[in-house]
């Protein structure tokens, strides 16, 4: 079938990096039908790692848009409410607060990762593939361009493995600790949060695994719909259910920054340090949720971190989305969803402007997502400071006034205003 689109009104995008925030602005950028997109991601394939997310409506309303409801539907569970508790033995209502109008869906990473790839066509993602390099230039007729150049992982060392490759605009998804952020901010330090946290998902494939599952539903009995925080002294831990009866948990310690190895904010626990988190557990939480962490299997360490805010996502033809943008701590279960966000508003910035007018496109995303996402990082970095006791040490949040009560809650993302640090 002949193509409606004229030669000279093509264009060409690259999108560095393949996980959610690279694959959702692919989905979202091919509703402009004059644009091609390729997308470059170091890894083989999707993958079975990671752990349980929240969808929130604004993410889920894009992926609809692209055509991915039903499986998203098919692969996660609703949390339409959100319970913080405190922890005091002399009380018989832990509930310190609780929205029912919490509307997200809880996913598995590794399973949104594969849904929203799977519904690319086929071509669209390069796997194996490094983008090691990348310049703006112009052509004879002053049109910018973005040459990337490409190396394919895995073959002989040699010059036949790198290729270049140029584009119209590029748009860099390579996660927090990015190389095109590096490039146009040298030397920028990252934030560690004071805390670390254990994650784990409770398998129940074993029938020991199901006895526990069924214990700890008794003692958080909304699971499959709620997510819960249980708030101690210093620390706080999250739990909520994914799909095939998983119960996926995390719980925040506060401790000195880690010494990491390389780029990566993960760690390998090693067997003593699984003990101790096991002790700890029984120490601190209620015996359901220190059980059922006592039985996951290969919990891991993540190092919270995240930047100060950016001021700009748009360097001439070259833009951040995702991580690579706005890294963020996870406790307003932000990182993904503004992923999303930023994938949505670009792919309509683009559509609406046109091949003609990208700049004007791009200046639009920067526009529009430059504050949502200082807001949104800022809010995260305050609510985990408030639920590990950095902020108000000693707390009774049983006691607590009830605008204080309030501030525990996710949904106060919007109308979180920055000076409130």
């Amino acid at each position: 079938m002949e193509s409606r689109i004229n030669d000279s009104k093509r264009k060409r995008v690259v999108v560095v990096g393949g996980s959610i925030a690279g694959l959702c602005c692919a989905h979202s950028l091919l509703r402009s039908e004059w644009l091609e997109v390729l997308v470059f991601e170091r890894a083989r394939s999707v993958t079975a790692a990671g752990a349980g997310l929240g969808v929130g409506p604004r993410a889920c309303d894009a992926l609809r848009s692209w055509g991915l409801g039903d499986a998203l539907e098919s692969s996660s569970l609703p949390l339409s409410m959100e319970e913080n508790r405190a922890l005091d033995s002399k009380r018989n209502d832990p509930v310190v607060i609780k929205d029912e109008t919490y509307d997200h869906r809880a996913v598995h990473w590794s399973d949104l990762h594969r849904l929203i790839h799977d519904a690319l066509p086929a071509g669209i993602v390069r796997w194996s593939h490094e983008v090691v390099s990348f310049a703006e230039l112009r052509e004879a007729n002053g049109e910018p361009r973005v040459r990337v150049k490409v190396s394919k992982l895995g073959g002989a060392e040699n010059e036949s493995n790198v290729e270049e490759i140029d584009a119209d605009f590029m748009v860099s998804a390579d996660g927090s600790m990015s190389q095109t952020r590096e490039k146009f901010i040298p030397n920028e330090s990252r934030r560690y949060s004071g805390y670390c946290a254990w994650r784990g998902v409770l398998e129940t494939s074993s029938e020991h695994a199901q006895e526990v599952a069924e214990t700890v539903k008794k003692a958080y009995p909304d699971l499959g719909k709620c997510l819960y925080f249980d708030i101690a002294e210093g620390t706080h831990a999250g739990l909520y259910e994914l799909l095939k009866k998983r119960l996926n948990w995390l719980w925040y310690i506060n401790q000195p920054e880690p010494q990491l190895k390389g780029k990566s904010v993960t760690l390998k626990a090693d067997e003593k340090a699984i003990k101790e988190l096991h002790e700890q557990a029984q120490r601190t939480w209620p015996p359901e949720l220190a059980k059922l962490m006592q039985s996951t299997a290969s919990p891991f360490i993540n190092a919270i971190f995240d930047r100060e805010p950016l001021g700009q996502f748009v360097w001439g033809r070259v833009v951040l989305v995702g991580e690579a943008a706005h890294p963020t701590t996870p406790h307003g279960l932000r990182s993904t969803n503004m992923s999303i966000d930023d994938a949505f508003v670009l792919g309509n910035a683009i559509a609406k402007w046109g091949p003609d007018q990208i700049e004007v496109a791009l200046d639009e995303y920067q526009g529009e997502r430059v504050p949502a996402a200082t807001r949104e990082v800022l809010f995260s970095r305050h609510l985990g400071k408030l639920k590990q006791g950095l902020l108000i040490p000693g707390i009774d949040w049983l006691q607590a006034e009830q605008n204080l009560k309030e501030q525990l809650l996710q949904k106060n993302v919007h109308s979180f205003q920055p000076s409130e640090l």
